[in-house]
């Protein structure tokens, strides 16, 4: 178990990377001792339905985007206990990975997301303390907000649709997955004609028409699913171990 959550942590960079304090990324949950890792999964959310699948299919180790503790500080009652004790009682180890798969530039949401909209990734977009967590890129040729709008539903496998009022020939885009819309303005900043990310509040709709970008919006749960499906299979790759993905969407 050391030597994955080491592959890990060295693969994404956890150490010292910023995020907010409840993300707490890394090792969450220690598993049973000795247990070794013959099975990892991967979930979006740590949610009751997602730790109860993990526990019945007997996994070791489950990496999942959204931890335990968004909740912040609070006592081990109700549905916190009820998750405790799937894994504890099942010996099944808990991993989490927030900003850092948001970020990574191989297996992280953001990136992984562009190239399936076929883009021409270019750089990073859009940082948090100092640090960038987006990508932005080019269109091969000039697309129209309805042609981004199709890729991004055929990329995640469900509903997209677009607010605002930006170019008419998009040809740059800025993919920053979840909750992104706060990066309208940087997009505009830097001459960005569309925005992609998951899910927006009611104020960004006057954003994205005010400052003449698309905000495309492809749902936070599917924007997010890339990230640790590829954290999963790669760990399963590299140390010859099984791997399988917990679907729990929560049509958001």
């Amino acid at each position: 178990m050391e030597s994955v959550l080491h592959f890990c942590d060295e693969l994404l960079g956890v150490e010292g990377h910023p995020d907010y304090p409840p993300a707490l990324n890394g090792l969450q949950v220690e598993g049973a001792p000795d247990r070794p890792v013959r099975r990892v999964a991967a979930a979006v959310d740590a949610s009751e339905t997602v730790l109860s699948r993990a526990a019945a299919a007997e996994v070791d180790l489950l990496v999942v985007h959204h931890g335990l503790f968004w909740g912040g500080l609070r006592p081990v009652t109700g549905r916190h206990y009820r998750k405790l004790s799937h894994l504890i009682r099942s010996g099944t180890a808990l991993y989490s990975a927030h900003l850092p798969l948001d970020a990574h530039p191989d297996i992280g949401n953001s990136a992984l997301l562009a190239r399936a909209l076929g883009l021409e990734v270019a750089g990073p977009f859009g940082e948090y303390k100092g640090v960038s967590i987006g990508w932005r890129g080019r269109t091969p040729e000039a697309w129209t907000a309805d042609a981004l709008v199709a890729r991004a539903g055929a990329a995640v496998g469900g509903p997209a649709r677009v607010m605002g009022e930006g170019p008419t020939d998009i040809r740059t885009v800025a993919v920053v997955t979840g909750s992104g819309a706060s990066f309208l303005s940087d997009a505009a900043a830097a001459g960005i004609d569309a925005l992609v990310t998951g899910e927006a509040a009611h104020h960004n709709f006057m954003d994205a028409c005010e400052l003449g970008v698309h905000l495309v919006l492809a749902g936070h749960y599917a924007t997010e699913t890339f990230g640790v499906r590829a954290l999963a299979d790669r760990i399963a790759e590299h140390f010859g171990v099984e791997s399988l993905f917990i679907d729990d969407p929560s049509g958001l």
